[in-house]
């Protein structure tokens, strides 16, 4: 009787604590209880696309770079290794 007592107590005290409680960390050298490392994060979900009713998409491909272009001094198209070349906006 006096086990069961023992046991039945053991058992409320630790749903009392909670979970955070009972789920300790030991470290694997020492054996000593040390602070639990945060859960993994959940891997991020891709964005979804809505139109403009709001209903779900397929998302546009991303738009490419746009290829830089130069100008030489007199304000003609050049390629880049020119010399006075100058990107322009």
């Amino acid at each position: 009787m006096r086990f069961a007592a023992i046991a039945i107590i053991a058992a409320f005290s630790l749903s009392a604590m909670g979970a955070s409680a009972a789920t300790q960390c030991k470290d694997a050298k020492t054996g000593k209880f040390i602070k639990c490392p945060p859960p993994a994060a959940a891997p991020a979900k891709p964005v979804q696309c809505k139109d403009a009713k709001g209903k779900f998409m397929k998302c546009a491909p991303a738009a490419p770079a746009k290829p830089v272009r130069c100008k030489d001094a007199k304000g003609k198209f050049a390629k880049c290794d020119a010399p006075g070349a100058k990107p322009t906006a």
